[in-house]
């Protein structure tokens, strides 16, 4: 056979991840914070970008440029910056897509109907994109504003030092001993390696840690838990023979072994329970009141609040959406000046990557919204009444409602926080795998399961505890299919000891 060389006409379809999907399908899954670095990476390396402050035009421009002058006019192909997008005239246009489509297809929001029909209010009130923050704390001062600076440890144990202590050498020993302490309390070193360091007697070292144990906090430069409870209760002048010998077994304490604690104390029940009592009364962790730094609460993403006609209103937090612009004016300019092929180059590299980033932002902002929307309406229910009427949710549900791939309805749901009226929730916490009924036809959520699980044994009587076994008959019993070894990890995952550890609990009087 002789080989000949020609020319083919083939077509095939293939998939093709330009850098602008791609751009747009990594800004998707970032979470708030990441998203504002990676814009502030971009306001460096970009000339064409701009920070929009959000706080209008004044009278005077800067540079003694006119207002009139300075608001650029509309130009006929000009992308419009991300606070023109966040307008409620613009959410849902058809000009935008979502970020697992491409990008000239038209954007139509298919659930809005569907919405509205569940009482969940009309397009127009989900994409609410006004300039306000949301509503849920405009008048409100910041939480951060009400803090009070809180003593640090060292400065409270330093002016004990000063006085309980005047020998310099001693000071010298009791410096040494704070500069091991971790963020509880308790002392991290070994006695030896101190008094090997400073060069002086393990004697000495004892002496000066006895009388740092007598510092307020009770309990401080303890070298155990039960040395540290046993400060406290020396303290209290309640630390006798028998409780010394429960603390000496602390272990069988947190088995709860009834039986071997009434042995090794050499009590009765009616005592050991009141020791018992008396150290639950104490602080295991007696440093942590100091060095006090405020938990930083989680920015939510979506703000969802009641409708006053009924049902939900969900909106973007336009809080945490980055504003930023593309500057035209400029860009007309240092293109009106570019002296060479390479500068027109790279003024145009820049302002369509410029052009691109504003449109991903509205687009990732639109895909958010959209996920969130349907999420409100699947399990509306769960805002209603509480967690146990959670729907057994996954993501492929999510995705064909509102015609998305699994993959983007995954990213979207990645580190982003939806404000409610029953808390803050990562938008993963809706989605929980289905247990079946008894009927073989409902199924029920497992978030919901383990609610009713907990329930039923916070409401255990006094005198009697709920078996796994018996756990699988009550909920057999209502309808929910369940095996007891998925009872049991419920139970463990929650951290709720076994039957016979909550019996021997309550024997205690815990």
């Amino acid at each position: 056979m002789a080989l000949q060389q020609r020319l083919d006409i083939r077509q095939s379809q293939s998939l093709v991840m330009t850098p602008q999907l791609q751009q747009a399908i990594k800004l998707l899954q970032l979470s708030n914070l990441e998203l504002s670095d990676f814009v502030e990476r971009e306001l460096e390396q970009n000339p064409l970008l701009e920070r929009d402050d959000g706080e209008g035009w004044s009278d005077a421009a800067p540079n003694g440029v006119d207002r009139e002058e300075a608001a650029p006019a509309p130009v006929e192909g000009r992308v419009a910056d991300t606070v023109e997008l966040a307008s409620s005239d613009r959410m849902g246009s058809s000009d935008d897509a979502p970020l697992d489509t491409d990008f000239e297809n038209v954007y139509t929001n298919s659930s809005a109907a569907d919405l509205d029909g569940a009482g969940l209010g009309s397009g127009e009130q989900f994409g609410d994109w006004s300039s306000r923050s949301g509503g849920f704390e405009d008048e409100e001062s910041s939480l951060e504003a009400t803090l009070t600076e809180r003593p640090k440890l060292r400065d409270h144990l330093d002016e004990q030092i000063k006085m309980d202590l005047p020998d310099p050498l001693d000071r010298m020993v009791a410096y040494a001993l704070m500069d091991h302490l971790d963020e509880t309390g308790y002392l991290t070193v070994n006695l030896e390696e101190v008094a090997l360091t400073l060069g002086c007697d393990l004697a000495r070292v004892e002496t000066v840690l006895a009388r740092l144990q007598r510092c307020d906090p009770a309990g401080v430069f303890a070298r155990s838990l039960s040395e540290c409870l046993a400060i406290q209760l020396r303290e209290k002048n309640r630390l006798d023979p028998c409780m010394q010998a429960l603390l000496d077994n602390l272990p069988l304490l947190a088995a709860r072994n009834l039986q071997q604690l009434l042995k090794v104390c050499g009590c009765d029940a009616e005592d050991l329970s009141d020791m018992v009592s008396e150290i639950k009364a104490l602080n295991p962790k007696p440093a942590l009141a100091f060095d006090f730094e405020p938990v930083q609460t989680v920015v939510p993403d979506i703000l969802m609040r009641a409708a006053p006609s009924g049902g939900w209103i969900v909106e973007l937090n336009t809080d945490t959406l980055p504003r930023v612009l593309v500057n035209q004016r400029y860009h007309s300019r240092v293109l009106s000046g570019a002296r060479n092929k390479q500068e027109k180059e790279y003024i145009a590299e820049q302002f369509q990557s410029a052009s691109w980033l504003v449109k991903s932002l509205h687009q990732r902002a639109t895909t958010i919204l959209k996920v969130a929307t349907e999420i409100v309406r699947q399990q509306d229910a769960f805002f209603l009444h509480g967690l146990q009427f959670m729907k057994p949710l996954i993501l492929r549900d999510i995705a064909e409602a509102i015609g998305m791939h699994e993959s983007t309805v995954s990213r979207v749901t990645t580190n982003k926080f939806l404000s409610s009226p029953r808390g803050v929730f990562e938008l993963k916490y809706f989605f929980t795998s289905a247990i079946q009924g008894a009927d073989g036809q409902a199924a029920h959520s497992a978030e919901a399961v383990r609610f009713r699980i907990k329930a039923l044994i916070d409401a255990e009587k006094a005198d009697d505890t709920l078996s796994d076994d018996k756990i699988v008959e009550i909920l057999r019993s209502e309808g929910i299919d369940i095996a007891r070894r998925t009872v049991a990890k419920y139970r463990e995952g929650m951290k709720i000891p076994s039957s016979v550890q909550r019996r021997r609990e309550k024997a205690l009087g815990l």
